[in-house]
């Protein structure tokens, strides 16, 4: 089977989703005979050697594209490995990077979420997202277009829940997961451990993951210390699954957590923490698989109060989001996608 070559990247400003989703599709790839190569500027100590400890090989860059040293260092790498697929996960792998990939020989899957590009020469484009196939995707007549939650990249440790059956669904939720990206530049983690501290529900708890990228730990921890509540904070958290397992319900941003809680059935209230969460967060508004924050770029305090306790109080609320997100994820998404990837013809050079 052909070596995968990951191209993604993650910081405080990009987050973790896009790394953390190849990883789980380079677990697929190894579990069917394959070997995963990550090609990442990433310089986080802690998620790198999660990658080595699954182990990947990860070559690391000092400039992301359009820095030319990315496509010159990603180029020699793909020398090296002829018959290897491409795996290109990030905003700034435009046109021309995926041209270039394609010219030096190769196959090329994008993972997108917003169909932002003029126009796609990958041989197969991956959006996960409900609102994929309502996007409109100029790209090659070879481009073989994998669109929706059918393929949902979950990681092994989710995978290991399927099985566990039906969440139970209290009268009045108490346990609270506030899980807003490996990043979270602005913060907006210390608004809701702020905000909890004036929800009058009784017993309330919850557990607050500090991301691998977070740069306010300090303050976060702080703010723990001082709490009224009990605040447990999880650094660098390596068995989400777990503590999502844990949760009555989240508190998280827009992004590919989102699928994640959707199939571990935890019933939650969103933040747009990026422009390119927006769509996203606008479908799972309207039909009603999440609350979403009003003003959600940066809500008051006394909207994150009132949401949260609305959440919090209404069962028939939170039934209702377990049934329907549940139905959306199956947890099959990455078998699909190598399934597809294996099957993937002679390459299509660019026209």
């Amino acid at each position: 089977m052909q070596s995968l070559i990951i191209r993604v990247d993650a910081s405080t400003q990009i987050g973790t989703g896009h790394l953390m989703r190849c990883l789980a599709l380079a677990q697929g790839w190894k579990d069917a005979g394959g070997e995963a190569v990550f090609i990442t500027s990433c310089q986080d100590e802690g998620l790198l050697q999660r990658l080595r400890e699954e182990g990947f090989d990860i070559e690391l860059l000092s400039g992301i594209y359009p820095d030319k040293t990315d496509w010159n260092f990603t180029r020699d790498i793909l020398a090296g490995h002829p018959d290897a697929r491409v795996v290109l996960d990030g905003y700034h792998f435009n046109e021309v990077y995926q041209r270039q990939v394609k010219e030096a020989g190769h196959r090329v899957l994008v993972i997108d979420d917003n169909a932002h590009l003029k126009r796609y020469y990958a041989d197969i484009v991956l959006n996960q997202n409900l609102h994929a196939e309502q996007l409109r995707y100029a790209c090659e007549p070879y481009t073989s277009l994998l669109l929706g939650t059918r393929y949902v990249l979950l990681r092994r440790e989710f995978l290991a829940w399927k099985q566990v059956g039906h969440r139970e669904i209290p009268e009045v939720a108490r346990r609270v997961l506030v899980t807003l990206g490996g990043g979270d530049p602005a913060n907006s983690t210390i608004k809701v451990i702020q905000a909890l501290q004036e929800v009058d529900i009784p017993d309330l708890e919850a557990t607050v993951i500090v991301g691998a990228s977070n740069p306010h730990a300090d303050e976060l921890e702080a703010a723990a210390r001082q709490s009224r509540i009990p605040i447990r904070l999880v650094h660098n958290a390596r068995d989400m699954a777990a503590l999502m397992a844990w949760a009555d319900v989240a508190v998280a941003a827009s992004g590919s957590t989102f699928w994640e809680l959707a199939f571990m059935g935890v019933p939650s209230l969103v933040f747009v923490l990026a422009d390119n969460q927006r769509y996203l967060a606008d479908v799972l508004g309207k039909l009603g698989l999440a609350i979403v924050l009003p003003g959600c770029d940066d809500p008051s305090p006394a909207d994150i109060i009132q949401a949260v306790t609305r959440l919090l109080e209404r069962a028939e609320i939170r039934a209702g989001m377990i049934r329907h997100s549940q139905e959306l994820v199956d947890g099959k998404g990455v078998e699909r996608v190598i399934s597809f990837i294996g099957g993937w013809h002679e390459n299509t050079k660019v026209g």
